[in-house]
């Protein structure tokens, strides 16, 4: 293979993978249409010229039919009036009238056949172009939905690669992360404020035993709210100095035995 060839081969490649590329369907599509009804109105100029031409012929043939007739019958007259010369003048220009309708006929024959095919070529052009208009806006139709579907299918495929998208799934995984800590969070905060009052509550309760406990040693006040907690009833009060006096004695001989050690 020569180097031509093979330039010539690549040129042409090119060439029909641009055209293939910048054709468009839509238009092409209304330029077939186009093309064929310029070709249906010279369709239809074609028969319309052959219907012409064979009435012409019919007209011909009836014509010269019509003299070779009349010859005839002027034939007749000369013979009638004894002139046999005219008669004979007369019979030979209706064999020539006679020959010319023959020929005539057999042309228009042949030309209403060629009408006739021209005829079923029109109406199968004609056919054609309505069921090409009704496919051509079917095809257009399809044609859109399918470069629609591929503008989408492009912007889902460029959405799926690109950076913005990456950034924003991470700054949706990154408010998640701070809601789970906000809640974690607040969940601590719960439960060491619990805690806290927890504390409070218990060191309350033992405050308020330690002051009973003085007040009913040394006398001391109770704390408010213990007054009445502490106070006892006036039929044990008796009974109540006595237990004070036992303990009292019970702490004495425990210092007692604190200092002799």
């Amino acid at each position: 293979m020569g180097l031509f060839d093979r330039v010539s081969r690549v040129v042409r490649s090119n060439l029909n993978a641009a055209v293939s590329s910048a054709e468009d369907p839509g238009k092409i599509l209304d330029q077939a249409i186009m093309d064929m009804q310029e070709d249906l109105v010279q369709m239809r100029q074609a028969v319309a010229g052959a219907i012409a031409s064979q009435k012409r012929v019919q007209m011909q043939a009836s014509k010269a039919q019509t003299g070779a007739t009349q010859w005839q019958q002027r034939a007749q007259l000369a013979l009638q009036k004894g002139d046999e010369n005219l008669a004979r003048e007369a019979l030979v220009r209706k064999k020539t009238q006679a020959e010319t309708a023959s020929a005539l006929q057999a042309q228009l024959d042949q030309q209403a056949g060629t009408v006739d095919a021209l005829k079923r070529q029109l109406i199968a052009l004609e056919s054609k172009i309505s069921e090409a208009k009704t496919k051509k806006d079917m095809l257009k139709a399809r044609a859109s939905a399918a470069k629609a579907n591929e503008r989408l299918q492009n912007s889902v495929s460029s959405m799926s690669t690109n950076s913005s998208m990456g950034a924003f799934e991470r700054m949706e995984e990154k408010v998640l992360q701070m809601e789970a800590t906000g809640e974690a969070a607040a969940e601590l905060a719960g439960a060491n404020l619990e805690s806290q009052f927890a504390r409070l509550e218990s060191g309350s309760d033992v405050d308020y035993e330690l002051e009973a406990l003085k007040a009913s040693m040394g006398g001391g006040t109770l704390p408010p709210g213990q007054e009445s907690r502490g106070a006892l009833p006036a039929g044990e009060e008796q009974t109540s100095e006595v237990k004070d006096k036992a303990v009292d004695t019970e702490l004495e001989a425990l210092k007692s035995e604190l200092d002799s050690l």
